[in-house]
């Protein structure tokens, strides 16, 4: 079922190629196709009307039209493909061919996301209407961070206090991102001008990037699935 309040259109946007991954968008994570994981997690959400996946891949096409029949599947024009095409680029041409009150946007390499926290996060966001006008999901670090030149940045060292009392301070993790297309047009940007930073739980927020993300996340969602078994 969709929000009642919010109409939603989720666009999940998934590269053939990947430089540092190679084929993680439809590798076998789990048993499954990685971008099966998201997919099935915002189908059983509860808060979407369409899913929209934009991609230039020939065989997640084919994937997604025998498993995933009521999911639409765009070809991407060939001028936004390649790794240097910003996100919201690609964002700004889906909106157009989908008309919605708001988009979700997120990866197939999110495959720990549960339907759950997407459906917090959107709730979270209808909440905070107007007053946010977009929404970004961010992981809470509370850990000593220092720049490049040696200078502490959320923490005195003269004082030492322990981690776990830092003022935390949030990542940017790029599980999901709300925003209407009025304020994605309007800034060039998915997060406009008065996001809610949205928290997702560490063990859900690990977004693949290279080799290694792939390796952990898939030990992440194997040693999940032996605890849900067993209980």
């Amino acid at each position: 079922m969709a929000h009642p309040a919010l109409d939603i259109v989720a666009l999940a946007p998934m590269r053939h190629q990947s430089e540092r991954a190679p084929g993680k968008n439809y590798r076998d994570f789990g048993g499954l196709p990685l971008y099966h994981h998201i997919v099935r997690a915002l189908l059983a959400c509860g808060r979407i009307r369409k899913i929209v996946i934009d991609t230039d891949s020939p065989r997640i096409r084919d994937d997604a039209a025998r498993h995933f029949p009521d999911v639409v599947c765009i070809e991407r024009p060939a001028e936004l493909c390649g790794g240097e095409v910003p996100m919201n680029r690609i964002l700004l041409h889906d909106v157009e061919l989908f008309p919605a009150d708001y988009y979700l946007q997120t990866h197939s390499t999110n495959p720990l996301l549960t339907p759950e926290t997407i459906a917090r996060a959107v709730d979270a966001f209808a909440a905070a209407l107007p007053e946010h006008d977009s929404l970004f999901s961010v992981t809470a670090m509370q850990t000593r961070l220092w720049d490049a030149a040696g200078r502490p940045l959320n923490h005195d060292p003269q004082v030492l206090l322990r981690t776990q009392d830092l003022p935390p301070v949030y990542e940017e993790n790029s599980n999901l991102y709300l925003f209407s297309a009025a304020s994605l047009k309007r800034h060039g940007n998915r997060i406009g001008e008065r996001p809610l930073l949205f928290p997702v739980p560490p063990q859900e927020a690990m977004d693949i990037d290279e080799e290694f993300d792939f390796q952990l996340a898939e030990l992440v969602y194997r040693a999940k699935k032996l605890q849900k078994d067993a209980s």
